[in-house]
């Protein structure tokens, strides 16, 4: 048998873009665990503690992002119980946690750290103590517990126990192996069979192999599903960083995006559409706007965007027997699941962009479109983003009978040629190094552009940006202009070019410094970053490449990792 310890380290390492301020590895190792964990990535952490040399051949890990405890090596995970016979990894987060804490600490339980995982750990401690049965355990634990969260637990015999609500959960099926995940990239070098556990399932991994069920304890029946083997494909090849890879692959992946005989029985479906609304969470909600403005413009639809982590508070929004389009590149985001299971009570049909087609939300939908762009590994969505603009193009210019009719191939040659020239944008990115606030302005179709260049700054540099419409200027940003500030402009010489041009000298009257990101040159500009021309509709695929190599390379000056 392999022993566990390497096989996790090389697995945390590809699982790095879900978190990487802390990680830590738990093995059983003659009925006893043992535990390393430490602050840091996880090739420093192995390099200073050798995690990778822990004995035995069971065992879990965990790369984390914090949300309750700040960073440090008693806050990183795995997390042992009181006794030390169980030890846990846990995503999500415990609703109650702070009231289960005192219920256990008024019992005796100490807790090392500031996480609410700790407190899964300790309850599963009492409840095991209580029953001595590791299936009756975790079904008392998880109907205890609120919020949304996956885990898996290691008991000092070896034993394997991970519970998925409302986050993803995943099982590798090897030969003698198994492997428990909440993303396929965790084993997909190990084997690409694999069982996707249901919400509301827990999974028992022991000397007897697998048994899955539901929190009621019944006995699931679980099929296995060979993931795509592009997946096994993470390789960085010559790139630095996965970021530059995956946003140097747009002119193939937009290519391949539209290339898709799914994309009319999708039509069909919007044709029929009582009520439409598209749904989304950060980039994925950006292109769900930008979608808005096509439909409406071309194919003379009326779409309605949905924040998806806002629709529990606003539940009513969805008219019954609606469609629903939603968008995700994991398939796996809790927010857009939950708006997923709030649209299905009000009966609503449900069509899925996604990237992954064995996700859940392909699972819960009626159709699922496959963005096809390969495993994006980098923190920041960059060639999902644009493979889901393609295809949501598509789908516009055939409800509108071909009125848009983009020139993929000049698409992909407009973004190859912008890849290909970017010393200036490196230039650019050494003056933001310092720079504490950064707007975007964008008019119609590009403020959802102008968003999206927003987001991926604040992810990838850590700066302050916010992206605003140019005509709002007036409403307060105006007064926040001053020479401490870069503005980037997005400005094609199109139907917006004059107005936004007019904001543009507005900002510069203040001192602010101006980054132009269009086909025309302006005296405006202290910074102009040439793209090249195209049909109007199609610039938002375009005029986002320079600001996610802009991201990229600032990220590199700051030393943020990108």
């Amino acid at each position: 048998l392999e022993s566990a310890a390497p096989i996790l380290v090389k697995g945390l390492q590809k699982m790095e873009y879900r978190g990487y301020d802390s990680v830590g590895i738990a093995t059983e190792s003659g009925k006893k665990i043992v535990l390393k964990k430490g602050v840091g990535k996880v090739v420093e952490v192995n390099n200073s503690i050798m995690l990778d040399t822990l004995p035995g051949n069971i065992g879990i890990g965990h790369t984390r992002w914090a949300t309750h405890g700040k960073v440090t090596e008693k806050n990183a995970h795995p997390h042992s119980s009181n006794s030390g016979k169980i030890a846990i990894a846990h995503n999500g987060i415990i609703e109650n946690f702070e009231e289960l804490k005192s219920e256990l600490q008024n019992k005796g339980y100490k807790f090392q750290s500031e996480t609410d995982t700790e407190v899964i750990a300790n309850l599963i401690q009492l409840n095991f103590d209580e029953t001595a049965d590791i299936k009756q355990s975790i079904m008392k634990t998880v109907n205890q517990l609120k919020g949304h969260y996956s885990f898996v637990v290691i008991f000092e015999d070896g034993t394997l126990a991970a519970a998925r609500f409302h986050e993803p959960l995943i099982v590798g099926v090897g030969k003698n192996s198994h492997y428990i995940s909440s993303d396929v990239l965790g084993f997909i070098e190990k084997t690409d069979d694999a069982i996707y556990v249901d919400n509301e399932d827990f999974v028992i991994v022991d000397g007897s192999g697998i048994h899955i069920f539901d929190f009621d304890g019944t006995s699931v029946k679980y099929q296995v599903t060979k993931v795509s083997k592009e997946f096994a494909d993470v390789y960085k090849g010559d790139f630095a960083h996965y970021t530059l890879k995956e946003i140097s692959e747009q002119p193939d992946t937009i290519l391949r995006a539209v290339d898709n005989n799914q994309i009319e029985e999708f039509v069909d479906n919007i044709k029929q559409a009582k009520n439409l609304y598209i749904t989304g969470s950060g980039t994925s909600y950006n292109a769900a706007e930008i979608t808005k403005y096509l439909m409406s413009k071309f194919a003379k639809i009326k779409i309605n965007t949905l924040i998806s982590s806002e629709l529990p508070f606003s539940p009513n929004e969805i008219e019954p027997n609606s469609t629903l389009i939603t968008i995700s590149q994991s398939g796996e985001s809790a927010d857009v699941l939950e708006a997923v299971k709030i649209a299905k009570e009000s009966n609503a049909n449900i069509l899925s962009i996604v990237n992954l087609l064995n996700s859940s939300l392909s699972q819960q939908s009626s159709l699922a479109i496959g963005l096809n762009c390969g495993p994006e590994i980098g923190v920041a969505a960059t060639k999902s983003f644009t493979s889901q603009l393609s295809i949501l193009y598509k789908i516009c210019d055939q409800l509108c009978n071909g009125c848009i009719n983009p020139d993929w191939e000049k698409v992909s040659s407009a973004i190859s040629q912008i890849l290909s020239n970017n010393s200036k944008v490196k230039e650019i990115a050494k003056n933001l190094k310092d720079v504490s606030d950064i707007y975007v302005l964008g008019r119609g179709i590009h403020l959802p552009i102008a968003k999206e260049a927003a987001l991926k700054l604040k992810e990838l540099t850590y700066i302050h940006a916010e992206g605003i419409p140019a005509g709002e200027l007036k409403h307060g940003p105006l007064a926040l202009m001053d020479s401490n500030v870069y503005v980037i402009i997005i400005n094609p010489n199109d139907s917006t070019y004059n107005d936004t041009l007019n904001s543009a000298h507005e900002i510069k009257a203040r001192g602010a410094k101006i980054i132009g990101i269009s086909d025309k040159k302006s005296n405006v500009y202290d910074y102009w970053i040439d793209i090249p021309s195209i049909d109007e509709a199609l610039y938002p695929l375009i005029e986002i490449i320079p600001i996610q190599l802009l991201s990229y390379y600032s990220a590199l000056e700051k030393k943020t990792d990108p």
